[in-house]
């Protein structure tokens, strides 16, 4: 029988600290890419096109990180809602081993095979662009391991309800990232490996803080015995339990993205670069729903581990309220500076006007429809409903995102603008199916923790 609460689990107060330095967060982790796709522009639009495919398959990648993560996250916010410190201290350990080990894994397999994956799924792309990919992907490959570790740190900080260190540390990541981009691509000229190796550097760097400072036992979770092996199977049971679907899931939406990115790529050099330049932007306006859907793995977690699904239900449709306020402004601004925007990537005129006519359409549908898309199933994973929100997201993006992108874009000669609707109408799709899940009792059954 479940225990009702008196007392809120969280303040305003506390909602407050928890999701704001996550809006700076992911703000800052934009704007690494950013900055490596604007500074490398003026050596070229085929580096600006190379980076921004490799980007289609490290976002794969580093999705199935950050899918892992999540899982660690939802299995210590309930041990801390539980209060059971012990076993979120040693569910912590299991993570950071386990994404540690499939990054290496996964890095080794791109240094590897890098130019045959690069050909697989772009198929013939223009030569420089190609050269370019290869650079990139081959200096992104080494960063994987070191991405993958703070992700898994800035989960079980943010599960702790402290999103400032992971704020502080991209902070970190910009200044080293920023500053390596201009003297390794300004000063020696080197171009796309410049952009690469500033990345790899930031990343190493911000791995190796957050391991650091996961070791002070003031923590209400903390590592020890790190450098030790060991295998709990009922902890990483339970973080698989919810990082395989969730892994899965974003992977199958990563590998969606990748080929309507190899659809794009037969749409010329300027789409891809305009594509590249909407993904920017994109991700620019849905970061104050990106970070409370953070925050919100945090508040349900902890809700659900202390067996109050009221609290639960309350704080879901609280944060949902505020990511419409603040995404409606986000998108509004996206919307009035398109132009500018558009205009510091220093690209051709063609490129400039697919770009402008995908945004003036993409940020109205932003605003009103990716919220229930996107952070309403952020509340189902943190219960455990895991499997519910991979099945919905992949039917959805197999029949939508990707069939829709090739009726629209292909077949209709829609081009760039005609993928990006078939995106558009996927979410729709994803907003009906979770709306309908969280007003049900189903979802509060699921079990992660015992």
């Amino acid at each position: 029988m479940e225990s009702v609460q008196a007392k809120p689990l969280f303040s305003t107060r506390a909602l407050c600290a928890l999701i704001l330095p996550l809006m700076v967060e992911q703000l800052l982790a934009v704007t690494v890419g950013m900055a490596d796709t604007m500074m490398v522009s003026r050596v070229g639009e085929a580096a600006v096109s190379g980076i921004s495919l490799v980007d289609s398959v490290n976002v794969l990648l580093i999705q199935v990180f950050a899918a892992l993560a999540t899982g660690g996250a939802v299995v210590v916010s309930q041990y801390l809602g539980r209060r059971d410190r012990q076993s979120a201290c040693a569910a912590a350990r299991q993570l950071i081993w386990i994404t540690a080990l499939l990054a290496t894994v996964i890095g080794a397999v791109v240094l590897v095979g890098n130019r045959w994956i690069l050909q697989f799924v772009f198929g013939r792309v223009e030569p420089a662009v190609m050269e370019n990919a290869m650079t990139y992907f081959w200096l992104s490959a080494l960063s994987y391991p070191f991405i993958a570790v703070y992700n898994a740190g800035a989960a079980l900080f943010r599960s702790m309800g402290n999103s400032k260190v992971s704020m502080m540390t991209s902070f970190i990541i910009n200044i080293i990232n920023i500053g390596g981009n201009a003297i390794l691509i300004y000063g020696f000229h080197w171009g796309t490996a410049g952009a690469g190796t500033a990345t790899l550097v930031s990343r190493a760097v911000a791995a190796v803080v957050m391991v650091v400072l996961l070791h002070h036992r003031n923590n209400p979770v903390y590592l020890e015995g790190l450098l030790r092996p060991y295998l709990d199977r009922k902890l990483a049971g339970s973080i698989l339990k919810v990082g395989i679907p969730n892994g899965v899931e974003n992977g199958m939406f990563q590998v969606g993205k990748l080929l309507v990115a190899g659809l794009i790529s037969s749409f010329g050099t300027a789409a891809i670069a305009a594509n590249a330049i909407c993904n920017n932007l994109g991700s620019i306006s849905n970061i104050p729903g990106a970070a409370i859907g953070l925050g919100m793995v945090t508040v349900v977690g902890q809700c659900v581990g202390a067996r109050d699904h009221a609290q639960a239900r309350r704080y879901t449709k609280l944060l949902l309220g505020w990511t419409y306020a603040v995404m409606t402004l986000t998108n509004l601004a996206v919307m009035l500076l398109a132009e500018p925007l558009i205009g510091m990537y220093h690209v051709g005129a063609e490129t400039n006007r697919m770009a402008f006519e995908v945004m003036a359409v993409y940020c109205i549908l932003c605003a009103v429809v990716w919220p229930l898309s996107f952070t309403t199933p952020n509340a189902l994973r943190a219960a455990g409903d895991a499997r519910f929100t991979m099945t919905v997201s992949m039917f959805s993006m197999w029949i939508f995102r990707i069939g829709f992108s090739y009726i629209l874009g292909s077949w209709m000669q829609m081009g760039l603008f005609g993928v990006w609707l078939a995106m558009e109408i996927d979410w729709v799709v994803r907003a009906l199916f979770f709306t309908i899940r969280f007003l049900g009792k189903k979802w509060e059954k699921s079990n992660v923790i015992g």
